[in-house]
């Protein structure tokens, strides 16, 4: 067995390679002693602090990435000397398209440039640069650099270091921040892959949902038996208004009133499983105590939010909206269904099929919102119903006593 002892010089020196032109202990630590750390913004707070305790003085930092998300188009994360936590901001979609970010030098690594450096010691208002320089001009800053960070398939986000030092940063300051850039540029891809999974998780399956399959419920057949309180929507005419009205008009109708719907059933604490079509699925689970309360006020909410949308609809010459809503409570099973390679995690079980039946009676008769005894007696909220009367529902065996909200 060859030893390296007995490797030729010249073959050692091939084999060796550029990065990191000195062994730091910065990098070390990156890479061997941050497994236990799940955020990015507490890794680079640290980095930043390890950083000047080595002798480069950045005094400014920030992170900036792209995020795979349904409100937000990226976010920024912001360290400065003194502080204990980062400042992370948020960016909506359409500040891509304004001349501060086309114009900044966020968006010239965006673009594609390999690196941005400026030196903010001989810039002077009136010189036309961006806006930004003079910001951290005057919050004394002497230099700015900024690179990018290329994770998996090209995906491009971006690091910046900002000096307070005189003369701004030495050659040897750049070349130890070029040397923590590859590092960071790992161990930031790690964690925002996971921050990535768990926001698609809850956009598409929900935060109890996701909690759930992040934490290994993952197999068909998985799941639980839980109490909830169960509310079934569905939008009425809803054919018809998609048969009538342009594409985009219809999808922006709807989400317009799924917003009107599902933002209070959140806010109360509801989960929505799943949007279907025109309909939407949603449980108040009774480990709550405040559970079926809670999901009273929600609808209560959601009918003046749907109540202003239609104001809005009837001056812009769109349709007014029109639902059902069905309310149910009882043991549902909680988990995953479907085939061996696709599955949704639901729920299922006689209590969902009553509050599924209550949102069809709706449409005979011509109430918006219809309870089954069973919830009202839980939620204790008969003063403030109406009977009216017991329904025989397709399916079911025994008729249901259905209430309403008393009509003022």
């Amino acid at each position: 067995m060859q030893s390296l002892s007995d490797v030729p010089v010249d073959l050692m020196e091939q084999s060796e390679g550029v990065w990191p032109t000195r062994r730091r202990k910065i990098i070390d630590w990156l890479v061997n002693e941050t497994r236990g750390e799940r955020f990015i913004d507490n890794i680079f707070v640290q980095m930043c602090q390890r950083l000047r305790d080595e002798g480069v003085p950045v005094a400014r930092a920030s992170l900036h990435f792209r995020t795979l998300h349904p409100q937000w188009l990226g976010a920024r994360i912001l360290w400065r000397t003194g502080l204990a936590e980062a400042k992370i901001d948020t960016f909506a979609y359409g500040v891509e398209k304004t001349p501060q970010f086309q114009n900044s030098p966020v968006n010239e690594i965006f673009s594609g440039a390999v690196e941005v450096r400026r030196n903010l010691e001989i810039m002077r208002d009136g010189d036309g640069h961006h806006q930004f320089y003079d910001e951290m001009i005057r919050e004394g800053l002497t230099e700015y650099v900024a690179w990018p960070m290329e994770h998996t398939l090209g995906k491009r986000h971006i690091a910046t270091f900002s000096s307070d030092r005189p003369g701004g940063f030495t050659g040897e300051h750049i070349a130890f921040l070029k040397d923590v850039l590859p590092a960071l540029t790992l161990v930031s891809e790690i964690r925002t892959k996971n921050i990535l999974a768990r926001t698609l998780l809850e956009t598409y399956v929900g935060p109890h949902a996701s909690a759930e399959i992040l934490a290994g419920a993952t197999t068909r057949g998985s799941g639980a038996t839980v109490g909830a309180a169960i509310m079934i929507c569905d939008l009425r005419d809803f054919t018809t208004i998609s048969d009538q009205w342009p594409r985009d008009d219809v999808i922006e109708l709807l989400n317009g009133y799924f917003d009107a719907m599902s933002e209070p059933i959140e806010k109360h604490g509801g989960e929505i499983l799943k949007f279907m079509g025109d309909g939407m699925l949603a449980i108040f689970p009774l480990r709550d105590a405040a559970a079926c309360q809670n999901l009273l006020m929600a609808i209560k909410e959601a009918e003046r939010a749907v109540a202003d949308l239609n104001e809005r609809n009837a001056r812009d010459g769109r349709e007014v909206l029109r639902y059902g809503v069905g309310v149910h409570v009882g043991d549902v099973m909680y988990g995953n269904i479907g085939s061996r390679r696709r599955l949704d995690f639901t729920v299922i079980g006689p209590a969902v099929n009553v509050a599924s039946r209550l949102e069809s009676l709706t449409k005979e008769i011509k109430r918006p919102v219809l309870f089954s005894r069973a919830f009202v007696e839980m939620a204790a909220c008969k003063e403030g119903m109406e009977s009216l009367g017991s329904f025989p529902l397709r399916g079911l065996g025994e008729p249901v006593d259905v209430f309403a909200f008393k009509q003022s």
